[in-house]
């Protein structure tokens, strides 16, 4: 199994449905932004346009709300984790992936690793390298983050309904881990919350960014199905917490975080409930679940993340609660000159979690 070069033009190896093209990725020394405009442009729109995607202001097609950054109708989704008609919103832009990994990067809990690397290093079979499945692998950012954290071979696994994006975090995947073992991947379209331990066969370690969220408590618990039921660790972050402070305070504050919160919550989904009822779903099948915070933290630096997030919570706060528009518009107006002045400052809380399931007979 070769290892996937970012200068590479071969295909990748995919799953079940067949060699993912090469053409849609990115070329040397092009962004994903750069792609992502390109194909978007060539994309037709959704028929009957995208809910949710108008800004406070009413300005359409600024943000998927609660998401982030849309770029244009038309964009493909990254998490899609259901099969359900097309009128279901894409969650994530590639673009929004791209301009959050910085942050991303920096949040992530490295105080997870020890406790995972001590549990990787008595693998039954660690001979072999470590095969890890990443769900929900978007542009690839935990992949980019973790491999060269981690020692030995390695072999990912990467999950997502978005082809192109897929094709993306291959090419662009890290080539050698912390101590210079070999790296290799393969990409898997499919349901990523359909998961079963037969699935996961092998496997050294599940991962994921920014999913349990978008999960079901179904789901949420199917998940902790099949890492347990495989013996599989699983290091799954920045989970929303629900909770966001900033400064300078403004009285609205609190109101656009509640309507945030209910809005995540729609049709069954976690949200900010995520990381304690996956917390509880692990525990209850024996595994061993450790948390850490693993917050944003946003100033002067980071003013354009900072202004795509405002716009997507704020746009969601309001969808869930259109009577707030008027005071928004004048909030998100005061907050986007503040991010622009680089005098706010913005703590959005999130948590890490890795849960140790007990052991499996010959399963890591």
């Amino acid at each position: 199994m070769s290892t996937v070069r970012k200068d590479e033009t071969a295909p990748v190896r995919s799953g079940s449905q067949g060699l993912i093209p090469a053409q849609p990725g990115p070329g040397e020394g092009e962004s994903v932004r750069e792609t992502a405009r390109t194909r978007s442009e060539e994309a037709p729109a959704q028929d009957g346009g995208e809910p949710g995607t108008g800004a406070a202001d009413g300005t359409a097609g600024s943000v998927i709300a609660g998401a982030g950054p849309v770029g244009r109708p038309g964009e493909r989704a990254t998490v899609r984790l259901r099969d359900e008609g097309p009128q279901e919103p894409p969650r994530y832009a590639p673009e929004w992936l791209q301009l959050r990994e910085g942050a991303d990067a920096a949040a992530r809990a490295p105080e997870l690793l020890d406790p995972l690397r001590i549990r990787l290093a008595n693998l039954p079979n660690r001979t072999g390298g470590l095969v890890v499945h990443d769900l929900g692998c978007g542009t690839g950012s935990m992949g980019r983050w973790l491999a060269p954290r981690l020692d030995g071979a390695q072999h990912w696994i990467l999950h997502d309904r978005d082809p192109y994006l897929l094709h993306f975090a291959a090419v662009a995947s890290p080539r050698s881990a912390a101590d210079g073992s070999r790296v290799t991947v393969e990409t898997r379209r499919g349901d990523v919350a359909r998961l079963t331990p037969d699935a996961l066969a092998g496997a050294s370690l599940v991962t994921a960014s920014a999913l349990l969220d978008v999960l079901t408590r179904e789901e949420a618990e199917t998940l902790a199905d099949a890492c347990t039921g495989a013996g599989c660790p699983a290091l799954l972050t920045l989970s929303v917490a629900g909770r966001v402070d900033l400064t300078p305070a403004d009285p609205l504050d609190a109101e656009i975080a509640e309507a945030f919160n209910a809005h995540q919550r729609r049709d069954g989904l976690l949200g900010p409930d995520a990381v304690t009822v996956t917390c509880e779903a692990f525990a209850e099948r024996g595994a061993t679940v450790r948390l850490h915070p693993s917050p944003w933290r946003l100033g002067p630096e980071q003013t354009a993340l900072t202004e795509q997030w405002l716009r997507g919570w704020v746009g969601a706060a309001v969808e869930e609660r259109p009577e707030l528009r008027d005071r928004a518009e004048r909030y998100l107006s005061d907050r986007l000159a503040a991010c622009a002045a680089g005098t706010l400052h913005v703590t959005l809380h999130h948590s890490d979690l890795l849960a140790l399931p007990r052991p499996t007979g010959g399963t890591p």
